[in-house]
């Protein structure tokens, strides 16, 4: 069963991270080069229907399916996973890979709204389609 919530919706936000290496060619300064970041990401899910327990999306499960992707890259070199071996490991790129890795993830009623990914405490980028 599901409540519906008469036009409003609810916004639930994760975070994980993971470290990884990437170098930046092409990019003209010493991000060129092999460098390591903890990478925080953000993933934010919205719907307007609550389940009987009165939640929208279980934050648990919401935490593996984007620990689930973002296993991928833990401890390697972005430069040498798919897609990054053939695009630069930005934070942009990077963003919009996990949200479309971790759209799958989701039912139909929940609808991914962005995926941030915080480069450094200070640095942070936002994907949104």
């Amino acid at each position: 069963m599901h409540l519906h919530v008469g036009g409003g919706h609810y916004e639930l936000t994760v975070k994980d991270h993971f470290d990884a290496a990437h170098a930046l060619p092409g990019y003209d300064g010493p991000c060129q080069y092999l460098h390591g970041h903890t990478w925080e990401v953000e993933a934010t899910i919205a719907g307007q229907h609550l389940d009987e327990v009165g939640m929208l999306y279980d934050f648990k499960d919401v935490k593996r399916d984007l620990h689930g992707v973002l296993e991928n890259f833990d401890h390697r070199c972005l430069n040498d996973v798919p897609p990054f071996d053939e695009i630069n490991p930005t934070a942009e790129h990077l963003a919009r890979v996990v949200f479309y890795e971790l759209e799958k993830t989701f039912p139909a009623h929940i609808s991914l709204v962005e995926v941030a990914v915080w480069e450094s405490p200070a640095a942070k980028v936002v994907y949104r389609p």
